[in-house]
C-alpha cells in the first residue's frame, strides 16, 4: 500500500510543492512545527533511511541544503534545523525546519493542520528565494 508521501507525490492528496526533480520532491508539512516547515521526501518509497543507497542521501542532503538555504533568504528565522525521526510516515524523510531556538524542535508542539491557502505564503516565499538561488 503506498504511503501517504507516495499519494502526495502522486497529486492523490494535495500538496504544497516548492520543489521537485527526477529523485525526490519538496512540500510543506500540513501540520508545521515552524513557519515554512518542509519535507525532502524520495520520489522512491524507502522506510528508513540507513536502507537508503548513498547516491540517494547525498542528493536528499544537497536539496535540503538548497531548501534550507531559501528558508534562510525568505523567512525570519536564526538557523535551519534538520530531523530525519521516521515514525510517523514509513517513507524516508528530512525535515527542514527555519529554527529561532531549541524549542522549534519539540515534534509534540505542531500547529493545527494548516490549509492550502495558509501554506500559499510561506510556498511562495521560499519558491523565489529558490529561483534567485538557481
Amino acid at each position: 500500500m503506498a504511503t501517504i508521501f507516495t499519494k502526495i507525490i502522486n497529486g492523490e492528496i494535495p500538496g504544497t510543492f516548492v520543489y521537485q526533480d527526477d529523485v525526490c520532491v519538496a512540500f510543506l508539512d500540513v501540520s508545521p512545527m515552524t513557519e515554512g516547515h518542509t519535507m525532502v521526501v524520495p520520489r522512491e518509497e524507502i522506510s528508513h533511511w540507513i536502507d537508503a543507497d548513498q547516491d540517494l542521501l547525498d542528493h536528499l542532503m544537497a536539496v535540503a541544503r538548497q531548501i534550507g538555504r531559501a528558508q534562510q533568504e525568505a523567512l525570519d528565522c536564526e538557523r535551519i534545523g534538520l530531523l530525519v525521526v521516521g515514525y510517523e510516515v514509513p517513507h524516508l524523510h528530512i525535515h527542514v525546519l527555519p529554527t529561532n531556538s531549541m524549542d522549534d524542535f519539540d515534534i509534540s508542539d505542531r500547529a493545527p493542520m494548516q490549509t492550502p491557502e495558509q501554506l500559499a505564503g510561506p510556498a511562495e516565499k521560499i519558491r523565489r528565494a529558490l529561483e534567485r538561488k538557481s
